[in-house]
């Protein structure tokens, strides 16, 4: 947690010095006030934007809810919403601001899968609402989103200033594309660490780690053959990348290598 916190504090940082950059003091003085209100925003309203860029709907499947009933029953929390996406795909992702404005969506596709798999995968999201990923996630992506607009706005003012040679060549150079690759940098930090963390949590709580490994080894495929279409910026929510990648997309993925999340959970089961 303190790991997550300082790198969360990491982004806010590179967030002022690019206002900096821009304006000096009052530039940095609204870098700051903007930083907070996004915060604010992705507190509140995360959870139901990103149900709604999926048209997610609430699920009355009675094995569904059965299912997470018994697992947050295990992990000592309270019922979150459930809904499905209207999707063949296997998927699943967890949003909301804690534990008690939690949701689980799932895609139609995962609840066609085996009964230990579907489990399993609801465990990693049940996962992430324990430790309180969900919010993490969600502001480092909304932070880091604006900190590249910002750096795009401040870009095309510098380099207007530069053109009449009143420009800085370093500090040009600093928000077109350091600003943005460090944060990039972060955001992967914070989400590859806290997959593998879900994973673990979620192999623990079913005490059945090479179920979740077949099902992630299911849903890679699954979503290799029909990548979904949807904000690329929602990809690290999802428990597999659900959108196609290239091998520079994979580079930067906000998932960890899916090889090693596998083999990471059948060292658990021999253990």
């Amino acid at each position: 947690m303190f790991n997550t916190a300082l790198l969360m504090g990491v982004l806010f940082a590179i967030f002022l010095v690019v206002g900096f950059l821009i304006g000096g003091t009052g530039g940095m003085t609204i870098a700051f006030v903007l930083a907070l209100l996004i915060n604010l925003a992705s507190y509140w309203f995360s959870d139901r934007l990103v149900l709604g860029m999926y048209r997610a709907k609430p699920s009355d499947n009675a094995k569904l809810k059965g299912m997470v009933a018994e697992l947050v029953k295990e992990a000592r929390l309270p019922m979150p919403k459930l809904y499905e996406v209207d999707s063949k795909v296997p998927n699943a992702f967890a949003t909301g601001r804690n534990a008690k404005h939690a949701a689980v969506a799932v895609t139609k596709g995962l609840l066609e899968m085996d009964d230990d798999e579907t489990e399993g995968v609801l465990a990693h999201e049940i996962s992430h609402i324990k430790n309180h990923d969900m919010l993490v996630a969600t502001m480092a992506a909304t932070i880091g989103g604006a900190i590249a607009w910002l750096a795009q706005m401040g870009y095309f003012m510098m380099f207007s200033r530069d053109r009449q040679g009143q420009g800085n060549l370093l500090a040009l150079v600093m928000i077109a594309v350091f600003a943005p690759l460090a944060a990039l940098l972060v955001r992967l930090a914070i989400s590859r660490g806290r997959e593998y963390g879900a994973d673990k949590g979620g192999a623990l709580l079913t005490k059945k780690p090479k179920a979740l490994a077949s099902a992630l080894r299911r849903i890679s495929e699954a979503s290799a053959r029909n990548p979904m279409r949807g904000p690329s910026a929602t990809a690290n929510l999802w428990i597999v990348n659900p959108f196609s990648a290239d091998w520079f997309t994979r580079l930067f993925s906000t998932h960890p290598p899916m090889q090693k999340r596998i083999e990471r959970l059948e060292e658990m089961a021999g253990e």
